[in-house]
């Protein structure tokens, strides 16, 4: 009987990912705190996350903007649908597959208005991280209306 059962086991194992998939939407929830469940943030202390972000996730300067915001922190004056804000968002613990989770979350099920919204690979939010240098939270504020956040 273990010999039948042995290669049925083996198939079984090889078709179980080796780990879960991060869960975005339960990521999603530290940021919902700030900037709530449905991404409408609060006016003067926390942008929402709407057109702003989707306009941004189009381009590559752009979606290089929105990985280096969650995982090296934004601070400064940024200008969003018309509006200031000066907050400070301090550097998310995300390894590179969480970081493209929760950023295709908001994309898909948050920023529902804008262009299209094309998925972050953990490959993408690698490339994107290895090319901070010496960029502080302070810096990457001014990026935004540079990579055309409005």
């Amino acid at each position: 009987m273990a010999a039948v059962l042995a290669p049925v086991l083996a198939v079984a194992t090889l078709s179980l990912p080796a780990t879960a998939a991060p869960d975005g939407a339960a990521i999603y929830a530290r940021c919902a705190a700030c900037h709530t469940k449905t991404g409408a943030g609060l006016p003067g202390a926390f942008p929402p996350l709407a057109s702003d972000f989707r306009a941004l996730a189009a381009k590559p300067a752009g979606r290089r903007y929105l990985v280096l915001v969650l995982t090296r922190g934004i601070s400064g004056p940024i200008t969003v649908e018309g509006k200031p804000y000066r907050g400070v968002m301090p550097a998310q613990s995300l390894d590179d597959a969480a970081t493209a989770a929760v950023l295709n979350h908001v994309g898909t099920q948050v920023a529902r208005t804008g262009p299209a919204m094309k998925l972050f690979t953990d490959k993408e939010v690698a490339t994107h991280r290895a090319s901070v240098g010496t960029l502080s939270p302070a810096d990457i504020g001014k990026l935004h209306a540079e990579v055309g956040g409005r």
